[in-house]
């Protein structure tokens, strides 16, 4: 099913412009707690140097004394309630109104720390009321001297909350900034190649065998360039093999169809050429078996085609069986008479097994046998003269290894190997056998590979999962027969 475009809101840069402003107003609340909470201070500091300022008045006069007008006035433009200056020499000035309130709280600038501070902003910031603080701190250029300033609190407040509001003017003109060049940067390095790379992924889905372009990479450096490579390189390996896969399925097609008339004209070359072998003319007998043994290669030929060309996997028959026996009835296959007419599987000089007679292996037999045969069969067909078959049991896996002496494999076989129709290593050859080989060997949930091949032979390694180990039968407990009394008359006593 083909998923439908996203919308503009649910697309790909609405929700990174989204998330680039919230982490941005994110940062700047973090931001705001300990910048709001120094504002605090500030603002208590430039109250304890204003009162400061306030007290010089007073130094000024003879008596240390002036008027409640004067004191009012210097009190207004401190923004406090009362103003004391104690000094190291036990000298208190003082500037205070009329009747002073009482004090709400006290706050001690010589003592801040950082998680108070902040807590106590906001206390103040979100506070009720108006409460009477008194603010005591050391005045400035006077290490010797404190300053204790009586105030409201609603003045401070007010100054915290447009500094608030200054900050969040400023957070958010910064968020949306942010915001927007953070789009604007990935929309032009990661959204717009994703979308193309998206669009050819899209056009490459509703039309994978067409012949138009694949998508041309921007010859980028990054991970997206990367993505635009391999994405052009997968869409092209994927339409080789689309056009493979078509003219062998055209091949499996016509093959098909020809395959009942051809199987009739071989009956009939069958038929003319058993005839011919019972010929009473010595040289028609003499060619006889070369003939047949030429209809049967062909008769074979197209059974092993049609095999390949069926869509559906194998069906297997999985049972336990000994491999050692198997490779015997493989050996004997391939056993060739020799001069003396003696041999058999155990004297056959072609195929020797070096597999532990206790092996054994849960698979289809007919199938190992199939791949087994093939690969000797091959091994001979190319010019070896001996195949040793061993086999070992390690990590939960049979390696089953069938090595030849042949003259090994050339290039182009070894480069297209276990590809139908262009891995053959003898000339005439389908390259079919290894093809089927390795469907069989997948579908039992293992595989074949090429270990090596050179001038001294060829090793090709089979893997199957290990069959797991049978339980020894428990041998029956011997019971002991109870004792029977003798009841029958005159048994058990002797007179």
């Amino acid at each position: 099913m083909r998923l439908p475009l996203p919308t503009v809101m649910r697309s790909l840069s609405a929700r990174l412009l989204v998330l680039t402003a919230f982490f941005v107003m994110l940062s700047e609340v973090l931001i705001f707690a300990p910048s709001v909470g120094r504002f605090r201070i500030s603002y208590l500091e430039d109250r304890i140097a204003a009162g400061r300022l306030a007290v010089l008045a007073l130094e000024a006069t003879p008596d240390n004394v002036v008027s409640q007008p004067l004191a009012d006035q210097l009190l207004a433009r401190v923004g406090a309630l009362g103003v004391v200056l104690h000094k190291n020499s036990n000298v208190t000035l003082m500037i205070d109104s009329e009747m002073p309130p009482a004090v709400d709280a006290t706050v001690d600038l010589r003592e801040v720390s950082f998680f108070p501070a902040i807590r106590q902003a906001f206390v103040t910031l979100f506070g009720g009321g108006d409460r009477v603080l008194r603010v005591l701190g050391i005045a400035p250029h006077d290490a010797n001297s404190v300053v204790e300033v009586l105030l409201y609190e609603s003045p401070m407040r007010h100054e915290m909350w447009a500094f608030g509001i200054r900050i969040l003017e400023l957070s958010l003109f910064i968020s949306l900034m942010t915001a927007a060049l953070v789009y604007l940067s990935l929309q032009w390095l990661l959204v717009r190649p994703m979308r193309r790379i998206t669009a050819a992924i899209t056009a490459f889905r509703a039309d994978p065998e067409s012949a138009g372009p694949v998508l041309v990479p921007s010859g980028r450096n990054d991970e997206i360039g990367v993505a635009e490579h391999e994405l052009a390189d997968m869409q092209e390996t994927v339409r080789e093999a689309l056009r493979q896969r078509a003219r062998l399925a055209a091949l499996g097609t016509a093959v098909t169809k020809i395959n009942h008339d051809l199987r009739g004209i071989l009956s009939t070359a069958r038929l003319v050429s058993d005839g011919l072998a019972e010929s009473a003319a010595p040289e028609v007998r003499r060619v006889a078996p070369t003939l047949l043994a030429a209809i049967d290669r062909a008769v074979g030929l197209c059974t092993r085609t049609l095999d390949f060309t069926r869509e559906k996997p194998p069906e297997l028959v999985r049972q336990r069986f000994a491999l050692a026996e198997l490779v015997d009835d493989v050996a004997m296959a391939q056993w060739v008479p020799q001069s003396g007419g003696e041999g058999g599987a155990e004297g056959n000089p072609r195929v020797k097994s070096e597999v532990a007679p206790g092996l054994t292996v849960i698979a289809d037999r007919d199938q190992l046998y199939r791949v087994l045969f093939n690969l000797c069969r091959n091994a001979f067909e190319v010019g070896a003269h001996r195949v040793t078959v061993a086999a070992t049991e390690a990590d939960g896996q049979v390696w089953i290894d069938v090595a030849d002496d042949g003259p090994g494999l050339p290039p182009k076989a070894r480069d297209h190997l276990f590809q139908p129709f262009t891995g053959s290593a003898r000339v005439g050859g389908t390259g079919l056998g290894l093809a089927i080989a390795r469907e069989l060997m997948r579908a039992h949930g293992g595989d074949i590979v090429l270990v090596e091949s050179t001038a001294a032979g060829t090793i090709f390694r089979l893997t199957l999962p290990a069959a797991p180990r049978e339980a020894a039968p428990q041998s029956p407990r011997r019971r002991r027969a109870p004792r029977r009394k003798a009841v029958a008359a005159g048994v058990g006593r002797r007179a």
